[in-house]
């Protein structure tokens, strides 16, 4: 009786401790109108939920306006949301990339964060192009298309509970002018084989998830993030919430 209630203290004063720990803070950075928007919206309610069961404090924004150095230091994890990697003030740029550089806080991005080349009269931010493996954005499946993604680190934290291999739905698939594989370290790919309905946008080799190990912050690209239909599949939802829970610093 005397242990059983020993142990019934020890939780009592673990679950205290945790509530009364600050919550981590998570920037969301995300796009508030265009196609992107719908996924947006459906991925809110779903962070949300899951800040709750972290016990994070999600802070949401739709402009990298007022992102420096200062503001930075507030955030455990940035996750940018299908927002791109351009239009960013100089201070936000030079803020974001000693955030990654210096290992300040961890980094989460989703498709739309290698959207890079010239686009709305904006140049190529050449850092985040190296830091995504030294690419840029080709081309992409405009009427999309259904694809099998396979991993291939299933010993990574990011890749727990995830099956070998996977269907996505209603996804764009981007394509780049070459491989980021030699840059970076890829967790999963995409066989071009199984587009359903089938498409000649495609790269060969096709890596869709992968993390750039020459950055101290630990750091986690997720392309696929497009329909917000992605949130009625558990298996996209495991993935998206491993990334964040191992880029934020929770699991080893």
């Amino acid at each position: 009786m005397k242990a059983f209630s020993i142990t019934i203290l020890a939780c009592l004063l673990g679950s205290l401790l945790f509530a009364q720990s600050p919550a981590k803070k998570v920037l969301v950075l995300y796009e508030n109108g265009g196609h992107h928007l719908a996924f947006s919206k459906r991925a809110m309610p779903w962070l949300d939920s899951l800040a709750r069961q972290r016990h994070w404090q999600l802070d949401y924004r739709t402009t990298a306006a007022g992102i420096n150095d200062s503001s930075l230091q507030h955030y455990q994890l940035v996750l940018q949301l299908d927002y791109p990697p351009y239009a960013w003030p100089d201070a936000a740029v030079k803020a974001f990339e000693s955030y990654i550089q210096e290992g300040k806080g961890g980094w989460v991005g989703l498709h739309h964060a290698t959207l890079l080349g010239e686009f709305d009269g904006y140049p190529m931010w050449n850092w985040f192009s190296a830091f995504m493996g030294d690419i840029r954005f080709k081309d992409y499946i405009a009427n999309f298309a259904t694809g099998t993604v396979e991993v291939e680190d299933a010993q990574h934290p990011v890749m727990k509970g995830i099956p070998a291999t996977f269907r996505v739905s209603n996804e764009e698939w981007y394509t780049y002018n070459k491989s980021p594989r030699p840059k970076v370290h890829v967790l999963a790919t995409v066989n071009e084989r199984t587009y359903t309905p089938a498409s000649d946008k495609q790269m060969g080799d096709h890596p869709v998830v992968w993390t750039n190990r020459q950055m101290k912050a630990r750091n986690v690209y997720i392309f696929m993030g497009h329909s917000p239909t992605h949130f009625d599949n558990p298996v996209y939802r495991k993935l998206l919430a491993n990334a964040m829970e191992w880029a934020i610093g929770e699991t080893r």
